[in-house]
């Protein structure tokens, strides 16, 4: 039985699939890989956060992590949004450039991760909010607009090592994950000190944390926790008035839980070897065999996921705190703090795909029944399982299928085009509906978050995958360079 783990495809990325002929038009021109993005979709997206927003009466802004995507077609899109309600999120001085470059103005963007002085300098010039992640941040920006003659900074202090309430009356404290980001809570008295020593500088406007998890309950802990730091900046003279609760909204990228449910199964069991392995030489994706029991941890995105993205972040503030005992958009209210938000995966899901030209195809070598299909990609141009997403591919057929084309199901390694043993686009067998031939397209749906361009390079002098942006018109599609892309009418593409 075929183990297929098959795409959830929602429109309009389901019409853009179905126009075959179109998508080979691309590649012909424009080279394999290639990526193929629908802005439309990424301000749709936005609008359905914002909905949220409005169930919840709350207020804030969405601010998108540019780091999930470099496209320039999507950051000019969100910057035609409203500015009130969609921001940018920068974490470096390349992506602040980009921004700018893009048509956001500086009190719509965000600059957060890891910051140089060029970075510090540039995001306190253009009045951009800075999300600080130590003392030792403050310190250097503070020197900075003192230094430069600058205008005060707006800042929040990004927080990290949230505690859980005393465990059934053992007196016992949980721990949130650690995290490379952000000030631990015990240390935030001295945080305080010097937000409070350099108000010259710098105007506390808000508090953050961004947890590495899905877990819905550590993050209401971790949101109620920074209401009540909120509470103690106030009483200390400062104003703080935003609650950044970072991304980590997640996409539900497959289409059926059963088959994601029977795929995780049947790895458990290949294993244990109770049944033929399902990865190129016994790959276990972090599970191993010991004694006969398994052992590990599957290093996997939850592909199936029935709540994700906006309906994530309502079923956050819809969950009560456990120590203030109220839903965390009740907190917000009461407190009269904005809501602010980063997600990037979340914020581009659905809007993106990503097509490889099937070079080769031969046995793999003493499986019968098994084969490998060489494309003119490489893992690093989608790089959909280095961040543990496991997705079938589409196959997009050249022309009509021959007479001796091997039908049905067929289970296929993808391999890439860089001379290394390494170089998998997937190391698991995939079962496609028929064997695919030189000329045949692979698209890989819903690429635009993280593994688009993520870990893309020039590896071995192969040519990096072009993007372009997309645009239904009537009964036909308009085609345009990433880099041209502007959100006005007529957009100045190529109609195909």
């Amino acid at each position: 039985m075929p183990l297929y783990l098959r795409p959830r495809i929602d429109p309009p990325l389901a019409s853009l699939l179905r126009a075959q002929t179109f998508l080979h038009s691309l590649v012909d021109a424009l080279g394999s890989p290639l990526n193929v993005l629908l802005p439309e979709v990424v301000a749709e997206n936005a609008a359905r956060f914002r909905a949220v927003y409005r169930r919840h009466h709350l207020s804030g802004r969405v601010y998108f992590a540019h780091k999930a995507n470099r496209s320039s077609a999507l950051v000019r899109r969100l910057a035609a949004e409203d500015g009130a309600a969609v921001g940018v999120d920068v974490a470096s001085l390349e992506e602040l450039r980009h921004a700018l470059g893009s048509g956001f103005t500086g009190d719509r963007i965000m600059a957060t991760g890891p910051k140089d002085p060029e970075f510090l300098w540039l995001a306190a010039r253009v009045g951009a909010t800075v999300n600080l992640d130590s003392p030792g941040e403050l310190e250097q920006l503070a020197g900075l607009v003192r230094g430069h003659g600058l205008g005060r900074v707006a800042v929040l202090v990004r927080l990290s090592g949230f505690e859980s309430a005393a465990q059934g009356g053992t007196g016992t404290r949980l721990l949130a994950r650690r995290s490379r980001f952000g000030t631990p809570v015990r240390e935030a008295g001295a945080l305080l000190s010097a937000l409070e020593r350099h108000a010259d500088a710098v105007e506390l406007t808000g508090v953050a944390y961004h947890l590495d998890t899905t877990g819905v309950e550590e993050k209401a802990r971790a949101l109620e926790q920074c209401v009540l730091f909120m509470d103690e900046c106030r009483a200390r003279g400062l104003a703080p008035r935003a609650v950044d609760i970072g991304g980590g909204f997640g996409v539900g990228y497959l289409a059926d839980a059963g088959e994601w449910e029977r795929w995780t199964t049947a790895l458990s069991e290949a294993v244990l070897g109770v049944r033929p392995p399902l990865t190129w030489r016994g790959h276990g994706y972090g599970l191993r065999n010991e004694g006969g029991t398994v052992r590990g941890t599957a290093a996997l995105y939850p592909a199936h996921r029935p709540t994700a993205g906006p309906g994530y972040l309502d079923e956050l503030l819809s969950l009560p705190a456990p120590v203030l005992g109220r839903p965390a958009a009740t907190l917000l209210l009461e407190h009269l703090h904005d809501l602010y938000i980063e997600p990037g995966r979340a914020l581009v899901d659905q809007s993106g795909l990503s097509l490889a030209r099937v070079l080769d195809v031969r046995p793999a070598g003493e499986d019968p029944g098994q084969y490998l299909v060489r494309l003119g990609m490489n893992a690093g141009d989608m790089s959909l399982e280095e961040h543990g997403v496991l997705m079938d591919p589409v196959l997009l057929a050249r022309g009509e299928p021959a007479a001796n084309d091997e039908e049905g199901p067929v289970g296929v390694y993808l391999t890439g085009n860089l001379c290394l043993e390494a170089d998998l686009i997937t190391r698991r067998l995939v079962h496609l509906p028929r064997l695919p031939r030189a000329g045949d397209l692979l698209a890989f749906a819903n690429t635009a978050g993280y593994a688009m361009d993520f870990h893309a390079h020039h590896a071995q002098r192969q040519p990096l995958a072009r993007t372009v942006a997309v645009e239904r018109e009537g009964d036909s599609w308009r085609w345009c360079p990433d880099e041209d892309y502007w959100p006005i009418t007529p957009s100045g593409g190529t109609t195909a």
